[in-house]
Formats: structure tokens, C-alpha cells, sequence
């Protein structure tokens, strides 16, 4: 997606009080009607520092009443912010990260479609769904619960959904396991590993290119369950490519992140850790 093309779908996003406070803390004349009229120098403008101090303070921590202010902007200027951290930087403080990957992260965050990428990801489990589906059993159908955080439950409905509606599905899953993998890890092992029968996420993969070669999940250990999102976000996602009725411009993130899918998570690693936790207080 060209710079033209992410504008406008920031633009989509950001309410008017965001491009107002944008225009403003960037210092841009004409206010949120002229980002409106040209939306594709609002990448830019995330770009500013002083936007990100405006919205998150010097010290990572909210330094404003926020309330007016969509997530989506947040998200934007914590990855914005994160891109010209590590574009700078040998290895980070916090978390600790080897240059190497900080060479990585910082490649992966060039692309203005794949910043954008992380920003709509982080904000579309600002508020979590879920609800019911069926699901063959030995014992017949049977009505089970969901939430989309729930990845062998996920994984389940694949079977249940027609065709045309399975690119949809692996590209939800692509997004749990890497929000789960990047942000909340720990989660990750205790509620999808630990102690879960995860069979369903093992029959998404079936005909997969590349065989898992690690061990399986289901350890106390971190790494081997993080190691295994990665493996199956990458392939839920280059599915959902592969499969896509129509290859949409705004879909061709896809493969890009299904490539860069251990950078993107190491990405949400130290965004999560240095700004949003920070903020939270957590």
C-alpha cells in the first residue's frame, strides 16, 4: 500500500478530535478539515514526538485527560513511536532485546502498511468478542461458548463455516495467536496451553509446507508455547491469503507478516511493555 492508500485508512480510524489533537500536537495548520481533505500526511504527522508526549507523556505514562481520544490513536502513535525508538537504537533497555532483533523490529516497522497493520490489530481487541457455535461431537451437536481469545475453540469452528468464509476465520486466528504472543503471553500459556487439550490447532495446519519442528506446547516453559503461536499465527495468516476470494491491497499485509511474524511479536513485545503496561500501570 502506497503512503496515499494507509492515509486514507488511518483516516477512516481516527475520529475529529484525533486529527484535531494530531494536527495540534504535531504543530500542522488547518486542523482535523485539513487532514480530513489530505489524509496522507497523517502517517507522518504519528510520526512527530510530540504527539506521542502529548498523548503518553515523557515518561510513557498518560499526561492528559484521554477520554475523548479513540484507542486506535493511541495504538498508532505507541507503534509510530516504537518504529523511530528501534530505527535508533543497538538494543533496547526494556525489554531486553538483542541487536540482531532490534534490526529486525526495526525492518519490520519501515513499511507504513505493516505499522498500520499492528496499530488496527491492537485496536481490534480493545473490547473482546464472543459468542455461541455448534460443533459435531460423538455424542451429536452440541452448543459451545466462545470468546475469540479461546484459540482451540476458534480453531474448532473452522469445520462448521462454509468456504467462503474460512479466510476470515484464519485471519482472526492469525490475529489471536499474535496479540496473544506479543502482548499477553502469559495468558497465552495458562488459558491455550496450559492443560488445554489444543488438538483443533494442530488440524488447521494439516498439508502445512513446513512441519512444526519444535516441541509441543503445553509446558510451564515460555518460550516453546510462544514459539508455537508463531509458528501457527504465520500459517493462519498465509492460509487466509491463499485463500482469500479477492487479494485486496489491504490484504497484502498478509504474507508480509506471516514472513515477519516472530519481529512483529517481538514489535508488540516492547510496545506493550514500554507504553501500554506503563500507562496502565501495570
Amino acid at each position: 500500500m502506497d503512503a496515499a492508500y494507509v492515509g486514507d485508512i488511518y483516516a477512516e480510524h481516527l475520529t475529529e478530535a484525533d486529527l484535531q489533537l494530531l494536527a495540534e500536537a504535531a504543530g500542522h495548520q488547518g486542523g482535523a478539515a485539513e487532514l480530513r481533505r489530505d489524509p496522507a500526511i497523517i502517517p507522518d504527522l504519528l510520526d512527530h514526538p510530540r504527539v506521542f508526549t502529548v498523548l503518553f507523556g515523557r515518561s510513557g505514562s498518560a499526561s492528559r485527560d484521554l477520554t475523548a481520544i479513540s484507542p486506535f490513536l493511541l495504538f498508532a502513535a505507541a507503534v509510530h513511536r516504537a518504529a523511530a525508538e528501534l530505527a535508533v537504537r543497538g538494543a533496547v533497555p526494556y525489554p531486553r532485546v538483542p541487536a540482531a532483533d532490534v534490526r529486525q523490529m526495526s525492518g519490520f516497522l519501515e513499511s507504513p502498511s505493516r505499522r498500520l497493520f499492528l496499530a488496527e490489530l491492537l485496536s481490534s481487541f480493545v473490547r473482546v468478542t464472543g459468542g455461541r457455535y455448534w460443533v459435531r461431537t460423538e455424542e451429536g451437536e452440541r452448543l459451545r461458548e466462545l470468546t475469540e481469545l479461546d484459540l482451540p475453540r476458534l480453531a474448532e469452528i473452522l469445520d462448521a463455516v462454509p468456504e467462503t468464509d474460512r479466510p476470515g476465520v484464519l485471519r482472526r486466528l492469525g490475529d489471536v495467536a499474535l496479540f496473544l504472543a506479543g502482548v499477553l503471553p502469559g495468558y497465552a500459556i495458562r488459558h491455550v496451553f496450559g492443560g488445554v487439550d489444543a488438538t483443533a490447532l494442530w488440524f488447521t495446519v494439516r498439508g502445512a509446507a513446513e512441519p512444526w519442528a519444535g516441541e509441543p506446547a503445553g509446558t510451564a516453559a515460555e518460550e516453546p508455547a510462544v514459539e508455537m503461536l508463531e509458528y501457527l499465527g504465520s500459517h493462519w495468516y498465509r492460509r487466509a491469503w491463499e485463500l482469500a476470494p479477492v487479494r485486496s491491497a489491504r490484504l497484502a499485509v498478509l504474507p508480509e507478516v506471516a514472513e515477519g511474524f516472530r519481529p512483529a511479536r517481538r514489535v508488540l513485545n516492547y510496545v506493550a511493555g514500554r507504553y501500554l503496561f506503563a500507562a496502565s500501570g501495570r
